[in-house]
């Protein structure tokens, strides 16, 4: 399949902007894969589609305020630094912007005396800095940086979006980007899953803006995506193939997640616990290993999001779904409606 298969026009009117007043009052569509049947319902719903005995695997990497603003040594020029990735205790790879107003040995000052050194250019456009700061460096950037919202929320970040960015079971700093189809979940309706013999089991995928990255390739054989860190625990690694030697399902939240489960699976269709960096790619076509149902979001036209889930549900359904989700008004990306597919 080629990059314009997945092409689709969406009105901006559709596109959240903001969070609705409750996670779990967002609307559901559930596609049924055999068939290509397709429900509307509320997600609070979805424990309906869950039996006992299945596990919802979720990714539980928390969105750290990626974004800074600060101003260029002697110029004073306002300059936005993006973190994207810690290489060492001080180290880190950054977007800037204005790019054109940043070179290798440029100092820039934040808030709180934090102060960047520019020390290196990175292959795709992007710098190597070194922070240096007298405080904890991770506390600082909690205190002084922005939710890093995308760029198709066309407002400024507000408090709110710190908690509603963020899932209700995030624990482990390290994204730069929401799993966003875990945004639909609360403490009580995970807690109703639970009662129901449902196992939630938890992983971590750190979003790097990657995920995100607009394909640019017709042939999408030759799409590199950008190394993102994973872990898979031992303990939920052995609970996730004791639910597939008793023949219920994994349902995977998000496509995070989902690329992670299916980076560990063995030919033998059960998965290892280990911990390292992925850059799988997962188009049509594709034969998942470990998923049987997925929740995800609507996501954007051409990208490798919309790719994968079409990859899980076959194409031509997918693209259906869409149309309806369309005409019948869904909330499209991060903050949007969600889908479930089973």
């Amino acid at each position: 399949m080629r990059l314009s298969d997945f092409k689709f026009k969406l009105s901006e009117s559709l596109i959240a902007q903001t969070p609705l007043p409750v996670r779990d009052q967002s609307r559901l569509l559930v596609l049924h894969r055999e068939n290509g049947r397709i429900e509307d319902r509320s997600f609070r719903e979805i424990i309906e589609y869950l039996n006992p005995g299945d596990a919802l695997i979720v990714n539980e990497t928390k969105v750290f305020p990626a974004r800074l603003h600060g101003q260029k040594d002697k110029t004073d020029a306002k300059i936005e630094v993006f973190l994207l990735r810690e290489l060492n205790d001080s180290l880190w790879e950054v977007l800037v912007r204005p790019a054109r107003k940043v070179r290798t040995g440029n100092t820039i000052w934040f808030a709180d005396d934090i102060v960047c050194e520019v020390v290196d250019n990175t292959t795709s456009g992007g710098r190597v800095v070194r922070f240096i700061c007298d405080k904890d460096f991770h506390d600082i950037v909690e205190s002084v940086g922005v939710p890093p919202l995308p760029p198709y929320i066309k407002r400024k970040p507000t408090i709110q979006d710190r908690t509603r960015y963020q899932t209700v079971y995030a624990r482990v700093s390290g994204a730069v980007a929401a799993p966003t189809a875990g945004l639909h979940f609360t403490d009580e309706l995970l807690a109703d899953i639970s009662a129901k013999g449902v196992h939630i089991i938890p992983i971590i995928l750190h979003i790097g803006l990657g995920t995100f990255r607009p394909v640019c390739v017709e042939d999408l054989s030759r799409h590199q995506m950008d190394s993102e860190y994973y872990e898979v625990p031992p303990n939920a690694a052995e609970t996730i193939n004791n639910v597939i030697t008793n023949g219920n399902r994994i349902l995977a939240v998000g496509t995070t997640t989902t690329r992670a489960l299916e980076t560990v699976a063995n030919f033998s269709g059960d998965i290892r616990g280990e911990n390292g960096w992925t850059d799988k790619f997962i188009y049509p076509p594709y034969k998942f290993r470990i998923v049987n149902g997925l929740v995800t979001n609507f996501h954007l036209p051409g990208s490798t999001l919309i790719m994968l889930v079409s990859a899980f549900a076959d194409r031509d359904k997918i693209m259906k779904a869409y149309r309806h989700a369309v005409r019948k008004k869904y909330r499209f990306y991060s903050y949007g409606d969600a889908m479930l597919i089973i």
